[in-house]
């Protein structure tokens, strides 16, 4: 499959280097948090690699909820067991729990509707940071700190009404921003469109950690580096 380029495994242990996470933030998930990058003060892996690597172990399920527990940093080793029930977490070798996945439904092992499921699913992240979390910052009159930006998966979930397609993208529905002092929660709620039909439902929560005051010179700098990051990909 694709992704066995971004990880590592031997027998039910798999680890992801920085390069590994990087690389698939940029050119799959077309993500460019810093937090990603290799040699990141704070790197941790992101949350749609580990999403895409349930998917590729145990399958596309009609109904699935993720939800993050905790950041995978550099030499992490999580396991992936071969067997797993309808609830299960994802583990490092000392028992901490990164990642608890619920599913339901009907299991897809197509590989080739999983690879696009998947590159369809995490590249709608990369437009998350210009075109939703931009203007809802500048709505309500906060920003993330630019020296230190930290935008965080909280959890993301779907509900497919079939399986049967090929091809499915993302359309954004809803996008929502609560503040609470420096915490921002973010709530993106989106359809799953295949050949022009719905046959889906899908939402994505998000924590922006240390909220400041706006300073629109400061925001506009921030998203002015962020797309000059794609566009030297």
């Amino acid at each position: 499959m694709f992704l066995e380029q971004f990880f590592n495994q031997a027998d039910e242990t798999v680890t992801i280097s920085p390069f590994q996470a990087s690389e698939f933030a940029k050119r799959v998930a077309e993500d460019f948090n810093p937090i990603h990058d290799e040699g990141a003060k704070r790197f941790c892996v992101p949350g749609d690699l580990l999403f895409a690597l349930v998917l590729s172990h145990y399958g596309l399920s009609q109904k699935m909820q993720f939800k993050f527990e905790g950041m995978v940093g550099e030499g992490v080793s999580l396991n992936f067991p071969t067997e797993v029930g309808d609830n299960f977490p994802i583990c490092d070798s000392r028992d901490k729990t990164y990642l608890s996945v619920s599913r339901q439904g009907e299991v897809s092992r197509c590989e080739t509707q999983i690879e696009s499921f998947v590159r369809s699913y995490v590249s709608f992240s990369g437009l998350n940071f210009i075109h939703v979390l931009v203007p809802m910052m500048l709505e309500h009159g906060v920003m993330i700190n630019p020296d230190r930006p930290l935008v965080i998966y909280e959890s993301m979930a779907f509900d497919l009404t079939t399986l049967k397609f090929e091809k499915v993208s993302l359309e954004l529905s809803d996008a929502r921003l609560s503040v609470d002092g420096k915490r921002g929660d973010v709530t993106l709620e989106f359809a799953l469109i295949s050949e022009g039909k719905q046959v889906g439902t899908g939402v994505k929560t998000l924590v922006m950690s240390g909220l400041r005051e706006l300073d629109e010179t400061a925001l506009s700098g921030m998203a002015h580096f962020y797309e000059e990051r794609r566009a030297t990909l």
